[in-house]
């Protein structure tokens, strides 16, 4: 069996420059957790799911520092709250989608997928045509209804 048998062909996508409330209403309104983020081409460009969207909402910790001598010095490493600032402040999926995304060609089999979603601890892996195309997407809900 392969891929193409058991993924979902219809896929709910966004580009970049959607805004991240149009972004979220598509994953409410049709019941899924993580759309593909698509070029003019139709190439996977990122992903952006429930969690990025739920990450927007946390409460952001200023990393521990302290002053010397009129010079601040980080105890801990900023990078991570500088990535959570980005995240709250942005307004269109590019600025807080997952890139690069983990992807399957259409000629894997349903062991390759999970086996790649077990390795990358992923949800979902768009699947690509030869020329890097979106041609569906396969979840861990497809997995299991094979499996039945």
């Amino acid at each position: 069996m392969k891929i193409s048998e058991v993924m979902t062909r219809d896929v709910i996508t966004v580009t970049a420059d959607t805004t991240i409330a149009e972004a979220a209403r598509l994953l409410a309104e049709h019941r899924i957790s993580g759309l593909p983020v698509i070029d003019r081409e139709n190439r996977v460009i990122g992903m952006i799911t429930e969690g990025d969207l739920v990450a927007r909402e946390r409460k952001l910790r200023v990393p521990a520092f302290t002053e010397i001598l009129g010079g601040v010095i980080f105890l801990e490493s900023p990078q991570h709250f500088f990535d959570g600032l980005k995240k709250i402040a942005a307004t269109s999926v590019g600025e807080i989608m997952t890139a690069p995304v983990h992807t399957v060609g259409s000629e894997a089999t349903p062991e390759d997928a999970a086996a790649m979603m077990v390795e990358k601890k992923v949800n979902r892996l768009p699947v690509l045509d030869a020329e890097g195309r979106l041609l569906g997407i396969v979840s861990r809900h497809d997995l299991i209804r094979t499996m039945v």
